[in-house]
């Protein structure tokens, strides 16, 4: 029979978490049993209101961290505040992400700054901070990278460069933390459209260029989450696409 609460006792930390995927993420592994930290930059409202739902179904189970991920010297008190609050930390969610176009000429260094520091520089800063209690934990890191990481999207040189680094990060980070941590990445494809800039006939093409001709969900991504935290104990370095198909595909 499984298990209805297999993450019960156990203490997750979800990047980017108060809204679209990331607040996915943290509903689907705290029904799993898991405490949740919400981390979150500008979206404090949401969540806080994210975090009184989850309180209001198990109370003492929720928390917000409010932090800026591109401040490294700020990164060790996020994981210090998730322990100090939970008392352990065994999941570490680096879901957080900038995303915006980058033509070639018209690259700025702020632009580089925040795309490399969102997507792949808080990723590798969060995890040494992390490391010491997740192999004291036995825990698991995930990293939320791009299929766009391993065939770069027109115009977003910087942001595919960012985690094109972030899927070789989770491989490099599966041989130093091993045996004691397991480390994978997901690689969603069109699965929540962006807020703004991609109109119907892009849509549309990406539609067409997916084998299951529609667009996935924030669900998607929280189940593959949820699977390699449950159920792939023999499972690390690897990168999972959740994309319909779509890197096979165009």
């Amino acid at each position: 029979m499984t298990d209805p609460l297999p993450l019960s006792g156990q203490t997750a930390l979800v990047t980017g978490a108060a809204r679209r995927v990331g607040a996915q993420i943290a509903r689907t592994l705290h029904a799993a049993g898991a405490n949740i930290m919400i981390h979150c930059h500008r979206s404090l409202a949401e969540a806080q209101r994210l975090a009184a739902q989850l309180e209001q179904a198990r109370a003492g189970s929720a928390a917000v961290s409010v932090t800026d991920l591109r401040d490294t010297a700020a990164l060790p008190g996020l994981i210090a505040g998730t322990c100090d609050r939970f008392g352990a930390l065994d999941l570490l969610i680096n879901n957080a992400s900038s995303f915006y176009p980058t033509p070639i000429g018209q690259i700025t260094l702020a632009q580089w700054n925040d795309l490399i520091g969102t997507n792949l520089q808080a990723p590798l800063f969060l995890a040494q901070a992390a490391a010491p209690e997740l192999r004291r934990r036995g825990g698991s890191l995930l990293n939320i990278v791009d299929i766009h990481g391993l065939r770069p999207l027109r115009e977003h040189a910087v942001y595919s460069a960012a985690k094109a680094g972030l899927i070789m990060l989770t491989r490099a980070l599966a041989r130093e933390l091993a045996p004691q941590v397991r480390v994978n990445a997901i690689a969603p494809g069109a699965v929540l459209w962006p807020e703004q800039g991609l109109d119907e006939a892009r849509r549309d093409r990406i539609r067409a260029q997916t084998p299951l001709q529609r667009p996935g969900s924030p669900e998607d991504i929280a189940r593959a989450v949820l699977f390699f935290a449950t159920q792939a104990p023999f499972v690390t370095g690897q990168v999972l696409a959740v994309d319909g198909g779509r890197s096979i595909g165009w």
